[in-house]
């Protein structure tokens, strides 16, 4: 039987995937993107919206009577802004925004409701969180590595062209243009998913009773990984970085993400 829980995780799902997409439109200004994350949006409004007139109808309660109820009903209030945003064709960086610090509300509430509960639905959502947080974190690292790899590619085709040393398997590799998309198309997917991989593992942090370390060494490495990125991000975007330059900085990024993934899960005091 369909639970409350499961309807609310369902609409976090959706809601993750709107972002991630909505992300690679922002970056790399995909209509076809944006397309598709608008309409996951819509899909995520109509499933609040259902959920809210079930409490309004069938209840007998509107979602203001405690302070984690009416975090349902400021999410459904942001998403409502961001399409309307998006209809007017309004600035899409404040609605991409608005959008995270929805999805960052929902979680709290959904993930309030099921520890609350003291079932075993809620200990299995606190669970999900987890894993799911373990999870995009890891498949943010591959995506990270992909761009790594394509990085160093670059600069060892561009460094055997330079000094004329074309060799047959470089050819294999590909040319430096592929290259260098290749590596900015993994970064772009790779920070969305750190991002919300991130924010389930402070929520998850909040709402359960494990003990947690805030200063841990192994959550600053993981801040400083996605500040990184977001860094290339914006040399990319906004000071023009390409080639040589976005690859070394790019390597650089990676061996910070060694460097956390490794030696500061030594140091960690709660990771692994």
């Amino acid at each position: 039987m369909l639970t409350t829980i499961n309807l609310l995780e369902s609409i976090l799902i959706i809601y993750g995937l709107s972002l991630i997409i909505y992300f690679i439109d922002f970056i790399q200004h995909d209509r076809k993107a944006k397309r598709t994350a608008f309409w996951l949006l819509c899909m995520v409004l109509l499933l609040q919206t259902l959920f809210l007139l079930y409490q309004i109808i069938w209840n007998k309660s509107f979602p203001l009577g405690t302070l984690i109820d009416s975090l349902f009903f400021y999410s459904w209030i942001l998403v409502l802004f961001s399409i309307i945003m998006n209809i007017l064709h309004e600035n899409q960086f404040i609605m991409f925004v608005t959008n995270i610090f929805g999805f960052l509300v929902l979680l709290i509430h959904t993930s309030n409701m099921a520890w609350n509960d003291m079932k075993s639905n809620g200990i299995q959502f606190a669970n999900d969180i987890l894993i799911t947080h373990v999870a995009l974190t890891i498949i943010s690292y591959g995506f990270f590595t992909l761009s790594f790899i394509f990085s160093i590619g670059y600069l060892v085709h561009y460094h055997l062209l330079k000094h004329k040393k074309q060799l047959k398997w470089t050819k294999r590799v590909g040319n430096l243009t592929k290259l260098d998309v290749y590596s900015f198309g993994a970064v772009t997917i790779g920070t969305p998913l750190l991002l919300i991989g991130l924010m389930l593992g402070f929520v998850w942090a909040f709402v359960s009773n494990d003990e947690f370390y805030w200063f841990d060494m192994k959550t600053i490495g993981s801040l400083f990984v996605f500040v990184f990125y977001i860094i290339y991000l914006a040399l990319r975007l906004m000071k023009g970085y390409q080639g040589k330059s976005i690859a070394i900085f790019n390597t650089v990024a990676f061996l910070m993400l060694l460097v956390n993934f490794f030696l500061f899960s030594l140091l960690s005091n709660f990771h692994f």
